[in-house]
Order: C-alpha cells, then sequence, then structure tokens
C-alpha cells in the first residue's frame, strides 16, 4: 500500500487495525503468520455476528409464517453440484501480471476502474464500461475481457505495468476425499454456497410443515470459495458465512415476489443502522445461468460501493436440475383455485432468492459504526474520541459496571448490580484504572451503558448511567436498570421497523 494512501484507503486502515486491536477480528493462525484471507472472530467480533445472525433469522422466521429455518449438512453428493452448474461453470475470470506474478480477477479490475471513474464523476463511462463487460462475460468472450483491460490502460498495483497474460477461467470449488482408503474415497466439494442444502431438502420441509405456495426456507451457514483474489480485509474470504431465503412461489408470480423481497431487505438494512444514502440497488447486466432477474443491494464501504446482498429470481432451474438429475420429482401439487375456478395442478415452484453474506453486513456495521469526534480531555486540552456507534441490539456488550474505587464496599455493591444484569444482558465488570479510562475502553467496543457505582450508592441504592454517543449521565435506581437497559437492546426496536 503507498506511503500516502487516500482517505479512502486510510479509513479502511483504521477500521482493520481498530478490529484487531479491541477484539473483534484476528488474523487467522497469527502465530504461523496468518493465512491468506482466511479469520478469525474475537470475543467482541463474535457478538457482534451472533446479534446479526440473530435478527436475521428472527426477521425471516417470526416476521412470515411461512418462512422456516434448516440447517443442511456442509457436505453433498458430489451430483449436487453437477445439477446446480457449479461443477462445469463456477468460475471466475483470472489474469496474471508477468512482472509482479500477481494473480487478479479480470472482472474485478475492470469493475475497479468503472468505481473510479463514478468517483472521478463519470458515471456514464462507468455505466458503459460494465455493460461492455457484462456482454463480454455473457459471450463467454475471455480475449475481449483482456483487450479491455488493456483499453482501459488497467495496470498491476503492485508492479504498474500492464503486462498482462490471458484471462482464464479458474473453478471456485475446493474439493476433498471422503473414504477410510485411498483407493476406496470419492471426490466430494465444500459447498460454494447454502442454497443447494434448502433445495436438496425442498419436499422434506414442505410434507413435514404441511407447507403451502408460497413459503421460504432460511439458513444460515458456511461457505467456500477459493477466491483468485481473496482481499479488502473481510470482505472477500475463502471460508464465510451466508445467510439465505429461499422463497418458493406458483410459476407466473416470481416477479411480484422479487419486488417485495427486493424492498423488504432494503427495509432490514436500513432498520440495522446502514444510512439510506450509504445503500442503493445495483441491477445485474449479466444474469447467472439460473435467474431471470438479479439485482445487489450495496453500502459504500471504504473501498466504494459493493454488494451485500442480492436478490435473485431463480426461475424453476435449481428444482428441475435436481429432479431431471435425481430422477426423483420436485413437484407441488397445488390445491388451490386457478382464475378459472381449476386447482393449480401439479408443478415445480419458481425460486426467488435473498442472500446476505454475514461477514460482509459484519463489515458494513463495524464501518458504519466507526466513529472519530473532536474532544477535549480532563484538562480542557484538544483530545479526539473514538467510539463505534452501534445501534444496542447489535452491540457486543450491553453495560459494563464500574465501582469508583476498589475499596469501602464499592466493588461489592458494583458485584451486585452485575449479578442482577447478567442472566438478561451480556455485561462485563472492571474495576480496574481510573474511570475515565475504562469509559474509553468500553466506547471502543461499542457498549452503549456504562454504570457507575459510587458512595451515593451505598445510600439510596441508585448509580450513574452514562450513555455512549452523547456521554450523557443520568441517576438511575438500580431496580429500573433491568427495564432501561433492556428497552434500549432490545431487538424488539429493529423488529418492529419492519413489520
Amino acid at each position: 500500500m503507498a506511503d500516502n494512501p487516500n482517505p479512502q484507503e486510510n479509513s479502511l486502515r483504521k477500521i482493520i487495525s481498530h478490529a484487531k486491536e479491541y477484539g473483534f477480528v484476528f488474523p487467522s493462525s497469527e502465530i504461523y503468520d496468518g493465512l491468506q484471507a482466511v479469520y478469525d472472530y474475537g470475543q467482541y467480533g463474535v457478538e457482534l455476528k451472533n446479534n446479526l445472525k440473530t435478527l436475521w433469522w428472527q426477521a425471516m422466521t417470526r416476521l412470515h409464517d411461512n418462512v422456516v429455518g434448516l440447517d443442511a449438512a456442509i457436505f453433498m453428493h458430489p451430483l449436487t453440484w453437477k445439477a446446480s452448474g457449479h461443477i462445469d461453470s463456477f468460475n471466475d475470470p483470472m489474469i496474471d501480471n508477468r512482472d509482479s506474478k500477481k494473480r487478479y480477477r479480470a472482472d474485478v479490475l475492470i469493475e475497479d476502474q468503472a468505481a473510479q471513474y463514478e468517483r472521478n464523476g463519470q458515471a456514464d463511462q462507468a455505466q458503459n464500461l460494465l455493460q461492455t463487460l457484462g456482454k463480454l462475460l455473457e459471450s463467454g468472450d475471455l480475449n475481449g475481457v483482456r483487450e479491455l483491460i488493456v483499453a482501459e490502460k488497467i495496470t498491476c498495483p503492485v508492479s504498474g505495468t500492464s503486462n498482462w497474460t490471458e484471462v482464464r477461467q479458474f473453478n471456485l470449488m475446493f474439493s476433498t476425499q471422503v473414504g477410510s482408503l485411498a483407493e476406496d474415497s470419492s471426490t466430494v466439494y465444500l459447498r460454494p454456497e447454502t442454497a443447494q442444502g434448502i433445495f436438496v431438502n425442498f419436499l422434506n420441509v414442505q410434507k413435514t410443515g404441511r407447507m403451502k405456495i408460497p413459503f421460504g426456507i432460511a439458513q444460515i451457514g458456511k461457505a467456500f470459495r477459493n477466491e483468485i483474489v481473496a482481499r479488502q480485509f473481510i470482505f472477500r474470504m475463502r471460508e464465510f458465512e451466508q445467510m439465505e431465503m429461499q422463497y418458493f412461489v406458483r410459476p407466473g408470480q416470481e416477479m411480484l415476489w422479487y419486488a417485495y423481497w427486493k424492498e423488504a431487505r432494503l427495509r432490514f438494512h436500513r432498520a440495522i443502522g446502514l444510512p439510506a444514502d450509504k445503500l442503493r440497488y445495483h441491477d445485474h447486466v449479466k444474469l447467472a445461468h439460473y435467474a431471470n432477474a438479479a439485482v445487489d443491494i450495496e453500502y459504500e464501504f471504504p473501498f466504494g460501493f459493493k454488494e451485500i446482498e442480492g436478490i435473485h429470481s431463480r426461475t424453476d432451474f435449481d428444482l428441475k436440475s435436481h429432479q431431471d438429475l435425481s430422477k426423483k420429482k420436485q413437484q407441488f401439487f397445488d390445491n388451490d383455485p386457478d382464475e378459472n375456478g381449476k386447482p393449480y395442478g401439479n408443478y415445480v415452484p419458481y425460486v426467488v432468492e435473498t442472500s446476505v453474506g454475514a461477514d460482509r453486513l459484519f463489515l458494513a456495521t463495524l464501518c458504519n459504526a466507526y466513529a472519530e469526534e473532536a474532544g477535549v480531555d480532563a484538562e480542557g486540552k484538544p483530545k479526539e474520541r473514538v467510539f463505534l456507534k452501534l445501534h444496542p441490539a447489535l452491540a457486543p456488550v450491553k453495560a459494563a459496571i464500574f465501582p469508583l474505587v476498589r475499596k469501602d464496599g464499592l466493588p461489592e455493591k458494583a458485584r451486585e448490580v452485575l449479578k442482577l444484569l447478567r442472566l438478561d444482558f451480556n455485561v462485563i465488570y472492571e474495576e480496574r484504572d481510573a474511570i475515565g479510562k475504562r469509559y474509553t475502553r468500553q466506547d471502543l467496543i461499542g457498549t452503549p451503558f456504562c454504570i457507575a457505582v459510587d458512595y451515593q450508592s451505598l445510600e439510596d441504592n441508585t448509580v450513574t448511567v452514562r450513555h455512549r454517543d452523547s456521554t450523557a449521565q443520568d441517576r438511575v435506581a438500580i431496580a429500573d436498570l433491568k427495564a432501561l437497559i433492556g428497552r434500549e437492546v432490545s431487538m424488539e426496536r429493529i423488529l418492529e421497523q419492519l413489520e
């Protein structure tokens, strides 16, 4: 990275550094110098990510009577991936720079160039470039993709040269062997997406749950892709987590539901605190082989607008493909009358998919929450305050409890408060250092409330509650703490916006 990074790169650097220093995200196997594009979630990161997953799960399964959950296995029969098209066509176009020996996704190089045009106010040029790329990829013209890179004078970020190889296709699936003996083993794949586990269980869920069309199946789970270039922190990783819902509908009604879920999913992202001006739709120019419509919801990261969720009208491609290859019918008998008063009868349902990356949503939430604010210290000198302005329902820790000093019965009183709250909320107790430093530590991990126990607490059972965003302090009865915190950190406050 350059010695004088641009503001966007500098912002991302700060967030990456903050995530590691304060227990959100660590490089995996760091004592062995790490593993490229693999990360571990630290003690606060796992809490934030779990809160996001819980909120998504509740928004899907509690707010929709006809959406139920599933947890399918990572390993699946290899023919699953033949039917889905992954074995034959799950590829990315790669290109190498001969001078730096670095490998890149050819389409990403061009997309980054289009993003630069957009930042420069050349929106039409950006759109034309993306449309040209889409047509080349649609026709499989890899030589045309290389010529476009050359024509745009796109250079390698490392070597600064345009000494490119030809563009080649690279399959993204990880494979491994299953079997106790090498000669008896068979090739299986780490799933590159969670959707197929839903499709092969479509009839199992429909019959056991007595589900009627339309209905959805939601799933959260790990997926694995051997990315050519994994970069931008946790935005693109080789092991990641998806939150997907497949919604099964009558043929011919898929575009109505596509429009419904497109709007519903944008409202979700706004409800968790992502600003409207940092979210946008991006319609696909090049559609996947299974889709008749597709749109991304993009968030403006420090490195530009990038996808955090995709909504796709997948037609009946998946169920029909599995039906054809497995020879098992994947049909639904619909008793409801059509416009002629006759039952719809047997058909293979169409599918509308919503697919959000849990890791990308985590990163968007972290980027949006990171705040720097000018202030003054205790002596009146200028001091920058850094804090995470997380929605209280998402914050890893809901409240921190501090005795003012470590004597005179204050720690014992503070632990009484801890015992009162710990079964309802994730709270922590801390008594080391000056209370100002303790406040600062909690700001850095996004804790919305700090509770100070002082000498007055021993007299009247009240405490001082400090609010993270405003730093305002209120005197609150200990007996009222549970209700106060519970109201502010409840996920109901978010879910109510989605009803």
